[in-house]
């Protein structure tokens, strides 16, 4: 059925945010829109920055801002028309959002400071637009490798990266994805060295591929509840914390 999604989305917190007793400064979160041109699924992930000490606080206002701004633009208008000066107006509404929120906690806005990856798709047009480190990867309808439009960001120094908070504005990445998307992933850094092979900047197909098989025998219509939570169980198991200690986050979604 064409402009119908399907998806699964969980987050989890890392061993040693446990170990802190530290909350999980990771935020995911997905709709699809129904606009005058047909669906438009999103899916948007950040992860709040460990030196931040309200950083579960950001991650959350980046996420449900930003997709309050997607839903006004495409109440109004279709994908095809997004360009870059609309997504820094919206980056700006999310840079402003977290600006009150800091006022009103007397704090700074880089106690909020949060990573943003966030995906786009319409019928045969896609974007992604890119703050930081986590990642999109997407496979395209007829191709049998996945592809990953716009790399994570690794600053100067070991386990630095760039956030919406930077001041005077953050390092911003759009990037159109041409062809129909079937198949995405969006998640946060605490799971790429699971999922992204950075020698040779590529995805590890066959974990996407894996990962994705419960949601095609699935018969939810739009988000699939129990498999969010067999997701999180995943994300939470030994065999995943073993190699990552960090806060974990992963949507998945395929066109049905």
């Amino acid at each position: 059925m064409n402009g119908t999604w399907r998806w699964a989305g969980a987050r989890a917190i890392g061993t040693s945010h446990m170990k802190t007793g530290t909350p999980c400064q990771d935020y995911a979160c997905a709709k699809l829109f129904l606009t005058r041109d047909g669906t438009v699924m999103a899916a948007v992930v950040s992860d709040g920055a460990g030196s931040a000490s309200l950083a579960e606080f950001g991650s959350r206002t980046v996420c449900v801002t930003f997709l309050r701004a997607c839903h006004d633009f495409l109440a109004r208008s279709s994908l095809n028309n997004l360009d870059e000066e609309i997504v820094w107006d919206w980056i700006d509404t999310v840079r402003e959002a977290i600006n009150q929120k800091a006022k009103s906690a007397s704090a700074r806005p880089r106690d909020f400071a949060a990573t943003l990856v966030a995906l786009l798709v319409s019928e045969d047009r896609s974007v992604v637009i890119h703050i930081g480190d986590g990642a999109a990867v997407v496979r395209i309808e007829g191709a049998e490798e996945w592809e990953v439009p716009s790399w994570p960001f690794q600053g100067e120094y070991a386990s630095t990266t760039s956030f919406v908070t930077d001041d005077p504005q953050p390092r911003l990445e759009i990037v159109w994805v041409e062809g129909r998307v079937e198949e995405f992933a969006v998640f946060s850094d605490g799971i790429e060295r699971m999922v992204l092979d950075h020698v040779f900047k590529v995805a590890h197909g066959p974990f996407f591929n894996r990962m994705l098989a419960p949601l095609k025998s699935s018969t939810a219509d739009t988000v699939d509840k129990s498999l969010s939570l067999a997701l999180k169980e995943y994300l939470d198991s030994a065999n995943v914390c073993d190699r990552t200690d960090d806060d974990k986050s992963l949507i998945l979604g395929l066109r049905t």
